[in-house]
C-alpha cells in the first residue's frame, strides 16, 4: 500500500473528504516549491498534484498553460523535479505526491527509466490526461512490477458505458473531470454531473473525486454526499499568482478548504 492508498484509507476510517491541490512545479522556483508543498502537508493537504511543465499541456487552460509556459522558461524540467522530489523525501516529507503530466516527457525520458525513477525518489503516483485506456499497456507493465508508484485514472461526463471498463484494476482514486474541455472554468460544471458522478460511484471500488473549475468547498457542496473529496487546480495556481506564492497564504486556503469540504 503506497501513500496515496494509504492515505485514503485513512480518511475513510475518520469518515473525512480528501483534499487535493495542483501546483506546477518550478513556481515560483524549485525550492520555492519545496516550501509551498511542506506548508500545505503542515496545514492538512491529503494529495498534491505536482504539475510536470510541458509545452503542449492539452488538457489545461490558460492559468495551467502559463504556469508551465514560466516553469519552463525558468530551466524546469523532469530531471529537476525529480531531484527535488528526492530531497523532499530526505528531509521528512510524507504528502503523497502524484505527478500530472503528459506521455511525451514519459517516452522521452525512457518508460521503464521514468517508473524506476519514481519508484526511487517517492512518487507516489501518475495522472496523464492524454494516455486512453487502450494505450497504457506498456507503462502499466512497469508499474505493476513495484507497487510503489501507482496510475491514477480520469473518467468524463462522456466516459458513460466505459466507466467500469476504465475502473476495472484501478487504483489510488478516481479523477473525475466535472465538465467538459480543459481546467480553470470557475465552477461551470457539466449539467448532469451529478447524476454523472453517482454512476462514477456506483462501481468504483477506490474513493471519487472531483476536479476542474473548483474554486470553493462551497463549490462542491451539491455533490458532496457522493464525493470523497476535491481538487483544486487552476484556482489555487492563480492565488499563488496573486500572493507572491505566500506559505502562509497556501496553508490557510489549504486548512480552510480542509475544514469546510468536512
Amino acid at each position: 500500500m503506497n501513500r496515496i492508498e494509504a492515505k485514503m484509507k485513512a480518511l475513510q476510517e475518520k469518515g473525512e473528504k480528501a483534499f487535493i491541490t495542483y501546483i506546477t512545479a518550478g513556481l515560483p522556483d524549485l525550492e520555492g516549491t519545496k516550501k509551498l508543498l511542506k506548508a500545505q502537508e503542515e496545514a492538512g493537504l491529503d494529495v498534491v498534484e505536482l504539475g510536470i511543465p510541458f509545452s503542449d499541456p492539452v488538457a489545461d487552460g490558460p492559468v495551467i498553460q502559463d504556469a508551465s509556459y514560466k516553469a519552463i522558461c525558468n530551466g524546469i524540467n523532469l530531471k529537476k523535479v525529480f531531484v527535488t522530489v528526492e530531497e523532499l523525501r530526505k528531509e521528512g516529507s510524507e504528502l503523497p505526491i502524484v505527478f500530472m503530466m503528459y506521455y511525451n516527457t514519459i517516452l522521452h525520458y525512457g518508460v521503464e527509466a521514468f517508473v524506476k525513477k519514481c519508484n526511487e525518489v517517492g512518487v507516489d503516483g501518475l495522472i496523464i490526461p492524454d494516455l486512453p485506456l487502450e494505450e497504457q499497456e506498456e507503462i502499466a507493465k512497469y508499474l505493476n512490477q513495484d507497487e510503489t508508484t501507482i496510475l491514477i485514472q480520469l473518467v468524463s461526463p462522456v466516459s458513460g458505458d466505459r466507466i467500469p471498463k476504465i475502473l476495472d484494476g484501478a487504483k489510488g482514486f478516481v479523477y473525475c473531470v466535472s465538465s467538459m474541455g480543459v481546467t480553470g472554468q470557475g465552477a461551470d460544471f457539466h449539467k448532469e454531473v451529478l447524476s454523472y458522478l453517482k454512476s462514477v460511484k456506483a462501481v468504483a471500488k477506490i474513493p471519487v473525486m472531483m476536479g476542474f473549475g473548483i474554486r470553493t468547498a462551497e463549490d462542491v457542496k451539491p455533490m458532496k454526499d457522493t464525493i470523497d473529496g476535491a481538487i483544486v487546480g487552476s484556482h489555487f495556481i492563480r492565488l499563488m499568482e496573486e500572493n507572491d506564492y505566500s506559505t502562509k497564504v497556501a496553508a490557510e486556503y489549504c486548512s480552510t478548504f480542509k475544514k469546510e469540504l468536512n
